[in-house]
Order: C-alpha cells, then sequence, then structure tokens
C-alpha cells in the first residue's frame, strides 16, 4: 500500500516531464541537432558529381583561330554559252571568262609563341589571301610557311604581339575511351566547343591522305573545323580535327584528327627545311605470296633490292631477308607496312626484326635523309 502510494507520488512528475519534452520539441525543432533534412542531402551528393570542362576550354581556346581564305577563281560566263539566242556566236574558246573570288573558312592553332599556326592544307589550297581571326577579335594577315601534302597539313605564319600558344599533350599516351573537346569555327558561326571521346587510334584506310594514322572521335566537326584544336580534359592539344565522316552535310559522329606528335614534327621540319623530309633507309621490298608467308609463319616484306652506301647496307641487311616488325609493331597488312614505313623520320633508330634462313634477327639502322638527285 505504501509502494503503491509512492509511486503514485512520482510517476505524475515524470510523466508532465515527457509531456513539456514533447511539445518543446515541436515548437522548437532548433532543439533536435544540427542534422540538415534528407533532400538537402541528396543535392549535395548531387553537386559533387557535376563535372564541367571549362577550365580546358578557357586555357586552349585562346590559342585556336579561325582562318579565313581568298581564291582567284576564272570561269567562263556560262549563262552566255547556254542561251540559245547566243550559242551560235561562240565556240568554246571565245566564251567571255569571268573573275571571281571564293572564300573558304576552317581553323587553325597557335602553337608557338613566334606566331606558328597549324591547319590543314585543304583549308588554305591555292588561296591568294590567308586571314586569321584572333580569340580577341583581332584580325591579321597570315604567311604559308610550307605544306605537309601526304598528312593535309599546312603551317601558317602571323606577326602580332600578345599571342597565346596552346599547351602540347602527347597523343601517344591517349586511350580509347578518354574525353575530348573539339574547338574550331563550324559553319563559319565563330569559336565553338563540342565534346565526346576518344573512338579508336591508328584509324586508317579512309582515303583522306596517303599516310593515315588518325585519332577517330565523336565530338561533332563539321565544315569549318578543319585545322582546330582537338584537346584532352586538361586542355592539352592532342590533335589537328582534319576530316568527318561525310564533309556534304552534318556529322555523323565519326571524325577525325591528325595525333599532335606526327603535326608537330611536320611543322618542325617544314620551318628548317621548308618541306617534310621523310626518312631513307635505302631498300626495296616486295610482298610475298600468301604460301610464302605462312611458311615463314608470319605476314611480312621481302628485301628485294638495297641501295649503295644507304643506310640499309650499312645496317647488314641482305637481299631475300624477311621483315616481320618494324619498332615492335608487326606488319600484319599493306597499310601497316606502308604507314609503318611512310613515317619514318631521318636520323631515327629503326629496330627490325627479320628472318634470314630460318633463323630470328634483329638489326637496327639510322634513317638518313633522301639522297639529292642530280
Amino acid at each position: 500500500m505504501i509502494l503503491q502510494r509512492l509511486l503514485q507520488f512520482v510517476g505524475w512528475p515524470i510523466t508532465a516531464g515527457v509531456i513539456i519534452a514533447l511539445l518543446a520539441l515541436l515548437l522548437f525543432p532548433q532543439l533536435r541537432g544540427s542534422q540538415q533534412p534528407t533532400s538537402l542531402n541528396a543535392n549535395n551528393n548531387l553537386n559533387t558529381g557535376v563535372v564541367s570542362y571549362a577550365d580546358a576550354v578557357n586555357r586552349a581556346a585562346p590559342a585556336v583561330v579561325n582562318v579565313y581564305t581568298e581564291k582567284r577563281v576564272v570561269q567562263r560566263n556560262q549563262n552566255l554559252s547556254n542561251n540559245p539566242f547566243f550559242r551560235h556566236l561562240y565556240n568554246n574558246s571565245n566564251i567571255p571568262q569571268q573573275e571571281r573570288m571564293q572564300k573558304t573558312l576552317g581553323s587553325g592553332v597557335i602553337v608557338d609563341n613566334s606566331g606558328l599556326i597549324l591547319t590543314n592544307n585543304h583549308v588554305i589550297n591555292g588561296a591568294d589571301r590567308i586571314a586569321v581571326l584572333l580569340y580577341d577579335g583581332r584580325v591579321t594577315s597570315a604567311e604559308l610557311i610550307g605544306i605537309d601534302q601526304t598528312n593535309d597539313l599546312a603551317v601558317l605564319k602571323i606577326q602580332i604581339d600578345n599571342i597565346s600558344a596552346i599547351t602540347l599533350g602527347n597523343s601517344d599516351n591517349i586511350r580509347v575511351g578518354d574525353v575530348v573537346l573539339a574547338i574550331g569555327n563550324p559553319f563559319g558561326v565563330g569559336q565553338s566547343v563540342s565534346q565526346g571521346i576518344v573512338s579508336a587510334t591508328g584509324r586508317w584506310n579512309l582515303g583522306i591522305n596517303s599516310a593515315e594514322n588518325f585519332i577517330q572521335t565523336d565530338a561533332a566537326i563539321n565544315p569549318g573545323n578543319s585545322g582546330g584544336a582537338l584537346i584532352d580534359a586538361h586542355g592539352n592539344l592532342i590533335g589537328i580535327n582534319t576530316a568527318m565522316l561525310d564533309e556534304t552535310g552534318a556529322s555523323f559522329g565519326i571524325s577525325f584528327a591528325v595525333p599532335v606528335d606526327k603535326a608537330m614534327n611536320s611543322l618542325k621540319q617544314i620551318v628548317e627545311f621548308g618541306s617534310v623530309r621523310r626518312g631513307w633507309l635505302g631498300i626495296g621490298v616486295t610482298q610475298p605470296t600468301l604460301e610464302f608467308a605462312q611458311k615463314m609463319g608470319a605476314e611480312g616484306l621481302l628485301i628485294s633490292e638495297i641501295d649503295r652506301d644507304s643506310p640499309a647496307e650499312k645496317a647488314g641487311f641482305h637481299i631475300n631477308d624477311y621483315i616481320t616488325h618494324i619498332d615492335n609493331t608487326p606488319l600484319l597488312n599493306n597499310h601497316s607496312v606502308t604507314n609503318s614505313l611512310l613515317n619514318i623520320q631521318p636520323n631515327a633508330e629503326i629496330t627490325f626484326r627479320i628472318i634470314r634462313d630460318g633463323k630470328a634477327l634483329e638489326i637496327k639502322a639510322i634513317a638518313a635523309f633522301p639522297p639529292t638527285k642530280t
């Protein structure tokens, strides 16, 4: 009895305290602690996943220029020659001629603070005048220094102060799946940026040039982008945009760029020599029959001739040596053969793996400049 009264005496203050505490939590939510609502946490998590390439664009864009050319074209007045009333008055040699200026547009990349610009040869081919529009709005004329027709490249030079050269990347280090950005002047609308990934490397057999070794990307490239920059996610130049799948219409998401390493090698030779000098080994090769290749156990090239005093002779090559690898690259098809030989540079040391009299050998040769023809 005494215990029951004691519990009743103590219980009512505890109950009242609990009720007061609940009312206080309802009236003053800040007393619950610093935990944020779930919805705010979700938004914060989303924000941490946002990615922007603005820094890469800001780093590279000032070095990308618009290239405008004018070419003087002479054509016959076809309107008169097709008019039945005048047709009998003119033969082909007497049809009046008209002269007009044909304009083209493209892009280019400043690769040196001295004003050297890389672009495509097809952008400036045959141009009588070349003008460059810089990122900051200045316009200046450009001088053609030289071309590399094999790789569809051209080198221009501008004489102007306060220019920004792009930072060069390493195209040998790119991987399929890497994010890339294409910067150029599509359709003449002004500098634009498109984004994609590296779809493939070493693309060839496209009929674009004779030494194809392209970076393929799905970044949109349209007419006017030719000669512009293909950059990585950090703003480094990795290629010169050259072509898309079909230049007669819109981009199909398959575009091609000349790797920057190859482009810069061409530029250095053009600046130094006025043209691109490719390495000379002094060997003649033939494609063996399928039966011969099967007998040798590998595809390759058969050496059919060796020039006297050539790098090949000095390296110790023999007639009928069978080349299976060039710098550890197997010669698996006609393109790999052509591409490997065309891209050998003067003074470069090349390692060949050959088969001679059934034995595997390794020979190193140093390519030279082609001998001067007399």
